[in-house]
């Protein structure tokens, strides 16, 4: 395996040809001007307004040259990932991983306080060794060229075992991040510490089961409440991914509407999106998968997700301790009794306030979970 320093490269006909075509930009027309029918027009036009004219590209690069980047050659397959090095005596290694569509850009909070805690209000014995990977087909990692080519699991443990010497970790992550760390305590559960997720994989559930109890039957229906009324994306994305892709590779506000959507909706934004997320922030976001033309990739995972993954046994169970953050304004928020089914779980909690991007949003409460559960370790 070989590890490399890396930059992100800087394409300035590139930013020019997106700023024409956010210039040419042909609005559709809307009958309702909040969010009821989907993305807000108005919200995206002031987006689309500050990417245009207003955003700083010299201090974007900036802010992304100062990063600590590199790039892992696997059997052939490039992986992007940060990794932040701890100011402690003894850091403990962290994987942390996040979800779609979000990137890197959501941690950017959330690793300066763990891998320095004592300038963000903890101690250096909570300091963290901390690595943000890209999944494949995200951001700078390399896309897949053919179907099912790659694992994250095999991939993100190799990186942290082989290729940074961490022969142990805590594997943390929401969304899909927190899938590949469920699935990497099934597979490695040798190497993992622990893992800290924020979304659930079902048990597998057989005739022998205990009954589900009241709680467990309230989240079942509200998980197919928020499929019936949010999850197109994810039924699209996983049964017809390459059809919407041209669009969004081909039009940077059909991205930014695609996107923004699930910022608004899953989080804790309140009224007003920019209050939580700057647009800054969005546009950086926006511009990893623009520049990179990873959305069609990013939404391939769905597909391949649904489509190859090898469904869990019965019986099956992640022996690995467990520490379970439910964020009020997620998707759907997982009682206790449906976690222990399946998890070693060690630490429980509902935060007061947070979403789907907690990283960004809660960052403080966040960091406590993971120093409460590296604690307890």
């Amino acid at each position: 395996m070989k590890i490399t320093p890396w930059q992100p490269p800087s394409d300035q006909p590139a930013i020019a040809d997106l700023q024409g075509r956010l210039a040419a930009t042909r609005w559709s027309d809307e009958v309702a001007a909040d969010w009821t029918y989907g993305t807000a027009q108005q919200p995206l036009r002031e987006l689309v307004a500050h990417w245009q004219s207003g955003y700083d590209w010299a201090g974007a690069d900036a802010r992304l040259r100062a990063l600590p980047h590199f790039r892992a050659e696997i059997d052939g397959f490039g992986i992007h990932f940060l990794h932040f090095k701890g100011r402690g005596p003894s850091p403990r290694a962290l994987l942390l991983m996040n979800g779609w569509p979000s990137s890197f850009v959501e941690y950017g909070k959330l690793a300066a306080m763990l891998a320095d805690p004592a300038g963000h209000g903890g101690t250096e014995d909570d300091a963290f060794d901390v690595v943000i990977p890209a999944l494949p087909g995200f951001g700078y990692s390399d896309r897949p060229t053919r179907p099912n080519q790659v694992d994250a699991v095999d991939l993100f443990h190799r990186l942290m075992t082989e290729g940074l010497g961490y022969p142990t970790f805590i594997a943390s992550g929401t969304d899909i991040g927190a899938g590949v760390a469920t699935r990497m305590a099934l597979k490695y559960p040798a190497s993992l510490l622990a893992i800290h997720i924020s979304a659930l994989t079902d048990p597998p559930l057989t005739a022998a089961s205990a009954p589900l109890n009241d709680a467990e039957r309230a989240y079942q229906q509200r998980v197919q409440k928020w499929r019936d009324d949010d999850g197109a994306y994810q039924h699209l994305q996983s049964t017809r991914p390459q059809t919407p892709a041209y669009a969004l590779n081909d039009s940077p506000v059909g991205l930014a509407s695609w996107i923004l959507e699930k910022f608004k909706l899953w989080s804790d934004a309140g009224p007003n999106l920019f209050d939580a997320f700057p647009m800054d922030m969005l546009i950086d976001n926006l511009n990893l998968y623009w520049s990179t033309q990873t959305i069609a990739s990013s939404m391939r995972y769905y597909y391949e997700a649904r489509h190859f993954r090898a469904p869990l046994q019965p019986g099956q169970r992640v022996t690995v301790p467990t520490a379970i953050t439910m964020w009020p304004h997620d998707l759907v928020v997982g009682p206790r009794d449906w976690a222990e089914r399946f998890y070693n779980v060690r630490q429980y909690s509902v935060q007061p306030h947070g979403g789907h991007f907690p990283a960004w949003e809660r960052p403080d409460l966040y960091a406590q979970e993971l120093r409460k559960l590296a604690a307890s370790l």
